[in-house]
């Protein structure tokens, strides 16, 4: 297979054909547009510029200049990164990209960049979609981008514990591939699982296969190793400890701002051979709503309890319902768990949820709304990359908030989104390349713009006893070079609403460069100096991912 330089995955898994025929018909009728196809750019022909310095004769075997490798790591897979490599936009690439053997490698390039002031960008799958790894820095310094993907084995099994210590840089069908003779799982499967590492996970606090209990990375990390500028960080191994602030705490969502996470060692389980699942249909949201809260608070914990709004359901799934439809699955490896299914299923229809598929257990094929919505999420990147090449506006944002501000904080930021879709990629972007140059649409009356504007569909990624995490997509007609420019005005208007009414910035996709002045919002001021301080110890010169979490120095 053959990565793609300029958008997700696989070149040749990439949307085509009768597929493509179909997601087009769909476009038109979410967006319309002109819809005409723009073929990305041959990285020759970017005119990557030469690299600005040349690493020490000891480390030159590791590093690499060449300018498709550099392209290939300049820009994250957001929308955005997208669409500016499909207009050949690189301003900001990496001069080396670095591929250390083994801990003693990542040891000597942290020295050697510390030592010339050279930002040192961690890199695992590059499945970053907040400008994580995009070398944008103020001051326009060199950067090296510290590949971990030779760092990618499972190095030790404990099955008495039920754990194992593994590489940061293995990628996750691969750290799987290893776990499965042992009958054994990490049971950690993000959208981005075959195309991200296990420490881009640990450095993002990525949300993965679990609805319910382990949603995060951070719940399955028994202990970690850190290799920073200032020495090696690594905790002890421990079931759980009161001793003081956890140590692994600080380096969980550190993004590669404070160390260089080499190797982790993860709770795993073993493999599920009990499967119960089903899809819920609603005739209105708030009691779609309703029931998946009563599922969430029951203590039942399914593995999956992802709420989708009748758009998401239509646009994903193929099921035209007024509510919604939530998608339940349970699994287990030591016991039936059908029965938990059925409790489930009696709160949904205390809430007036109906399930006209039968649910079905482990080892029966259905065609129900979660098998179509889950084999579409599992397209979803590479359809975005396509309607991207059409002038389609596609991305999405998640946040994640309690209960009881939940119907406040969707409808303003839908309304929010609605507003910018129709100011940025409604009449805006129909008249954007007359004028040169996006400008906001005059608005009519109404508050709402036309659905010929665009969509906005939400689900639940994952929710809790106390809140869910929703997760938007928009669908949007877009202007050929102004797709950046639309799509970053919807995205502050969505940042701005989910700040001013109790979300967080974001729940599982990371802080990087493109949602700092929210999180800098956000987090405590003490916490702030606190981690401004930590930096400052543990990366005395500023060249790890600068930029990213705190202000570069």
């Amino acid at each position: 297979m053959t990565r793609s330089w300029w958008g997700w995955g696989n070149v040749e898994d990439a949307v085509r054909g009768a597929e493509l025929d179909a997601l087009l018909t769909r476009a038109r009728a979410l967006a319309p547009g002109e819809l005409t196809d723009h073929e990305p750019p041959d990285v020759a022909s970017l005119g990557i510029p030469a690299a600005r310095l040349s690493p020490p004769s000891s480390l030159a075997e590791l590093c690499s200049a060449d300018p498709a490798d550099r392209a290939a790591h300049a820009h994250g897979k957001a929308f955005r990164d997208v669409a500016r490599n499909l207009l050949g936009d690189l301003p900001h690439v990496p001069d080396l990209v670095a591929r250390p053997r083994d801990e003693r490698d990542v040891v000597d390039l942290l020295d050697w960049c510390s030592r010339d002031r050279v930002a040192a960008i961690p890199y695992g799958g590059g499945s970053s979609v907040v400008g994580g790894i995009e070398p944008r820095f103020e001051d326009g310094r060199p950067a090296v981008t510290v590949d971990l993907t030779r760092l990618d084995r499972v190095l030790e099994v404990d099955p008495v514990s039920r754990a194992a210590r593994i590489q940061a840089g293995v990628l996750g069908p691969h750290l799987e591939d290893q776990l499965r003779p042992h009958g054994l799982t990490l049971r950690h499967f993000p959208q981005s699982f075959e195309f991200s590492t296990l420490g881009g996970w640990l450095a993002t606090r990525a949300g993965g296969h679990f609805a319910t209990l382990s949603t995060h990375i951070d719940d399955l990390v028994e202990s970690m190793r850190v290799v920073t500028p200032s020495g090696v960080a690594e905790s002890r191994r421990l079931p759980g400890s009161g001793a003081g602030p956890s140590p692994d705490r600080l380096f969980l969502g550190s993004e590669g701002a404070l160390g260089i996470i080499t190797e982790a060692w993860m709770r795993l389980r073993e493999r599920p051979r009990r499967r119960a699942k089903a899809a819920v249909r609603f005739a209105d949201y708030a009691a779609a709503v309703a029931a998946t809260r009563a599922v969430a608070q029951s203590g039942l914990h399914p593995a999956n309890c992802r709420l989708l709004d009748a758009a998401e359901a239509l646009v994903n799934a193929g099921v035209a319902v007024d509510g919604g439809v939530l998608v339940l699955a349970f699994e287990s490896a030591d016991h039936p768990v059908r029965a938990s299914l059925e409790r489930a299923l009696e709160l949904c229809r205390d809430h007036g949820g109906e399930t006209p598929d039968e649910p079905t257990d482990s080892g029966t094929d259905s065609d129900t709304a979660s098998d179509t919505w889950r084999s579409s999420f599992l397209r979803m990147p590479y359809q975005r990359d396509a309607l991207a090449r059409h002038a389609l506006v596609v991305e999405t944002f998640e946040t994640a908030c309690t209960w009881d501000g939940f119907d406040r904080l969707h409808r303003t930021v839908t309304g929010a989104a609605r507003d910018a879709i129709r100011d940025v990629a409604g009449l805006g972007a129909m008249t954007a390349a007359k004028r040169g140059s996006w400008h906001p649409a005059p608005r009519g009356s109404g508050g709402r713009p036309p659905a010929s504007y665009g969509v906005v569909t939400c689900r639940f990624s994952h929710v809790y006893p106390d809140g869910p995490a929703p997760y938007f997509t928009v669908y949007a007609p877009g202007r050929w070079g102004a797709m950046v420019a639309q799509w970053d005005g919807i995205k502050t208007a969505v940042s701005e609403a989910i700040a001013a009414h109790g979300g967080t910035i974001t729940h599982h996709h990371a802080v990087g460069r493109d949602h700092r002045p929210w999180y800098d919002r956000q987090r405590p001021g003490p916490f702030g100096a606190a981690l401004t301080a930590a930096k400052a110890v543990l990366d005395p010169a500023g060249v790890l991912n600068p930029g990213v979490l705190v202000p570069a120095p």
